[in-house]
């Protein structure tokens, strides 16, 4: 049994992984900027949540959605891996409070808005922290010409020069396959994200 199997089995009781699982973990674990196109409850998480377990380090989770922060925070916790957010609501005490932690190593995993990117604070502490993975979530929301773009993911670009050795991770449910190309961490324009080195791991329906 391979150490993504025994992560699997030890934290979520599981065998095996679902398809398309295994493919996109183990491109992520082999260092390559990976974009990983899943249906909606086919277990997108596992596919970050394993790698970085098994890797030195904190992995950045960026996504909009802080009902979805909070629920894989305690999710988390739950089988005793050390993780946290930083959200609107919270104090500026307090979100230095969890980047700190971060930096010292005390949590496995830090979820952040998009709009969390463009902060100085953020900046700072992100300089001095060990990231191991940095993952997109919702990263259809990068793509210009869609209904569904937000100015804030554009700040990526910026995360993903600071951490120009850390392996992306792409997650989507609804990219089509013109809108993928789009869909890229490095999304300075079209011009960069069509340069950017993309393995997409399924096809659009």
């Amino acid at each position: 049994m391979d150490v993504y199997h025994k992560i699997l089995g030890k934290y979520w009781g599981y065998p095996a992984f679902r398809p398309l699982q295994e493919e996109i973990i183990r491109s992520v674990c082999a260092g390559k900027d990976t974009l990983g196109l899943m249906p909606t409850g086919g277990g997108k998480s596992i596919t970050f949540q394993v790698p970085a377990l098994a890797m030195d380090g904190i992995c950045l989770v960026i996504t909009p959605l802080i009902a979805l922060m909070r629920d894989q925070v305690d999710n988390l916790r739950r089988v005793g891996i050390k993780a946290t957010a930083v959200y609107s609501g919270m104090s500026r005490q307090e979100i230095a409070g969890e980047l700190e932690n971060c930096v010292s190593g005390q949590n496995k995993f830090l979820y952040v808005s998009p709009e969390r990117l463009a902060t100085g604070l953020f900046r700072e502490k992100l300089q001095a922290m060990n990231v191991c993975l940095l993952v997109v979530d919702e990263s259809h929301c990068i793509s210009q010409w869609g209904y569904d773009f937000r100015p804030s993911y554009l700040h990526i670009a910026d995360i993903r020069e600071q951490l120009p050795s850390v392996p992306v991770l792409a997650l989507t449910a609804t990219a089509t396959p013109s809108r993928s190309r789009w869909s890229a961490p490095r999304p300075g324009g079209p011009s960069r994200a069509a340069r950017s080195a993309w393995a997409p791991l399924a096809t659009s329906p």
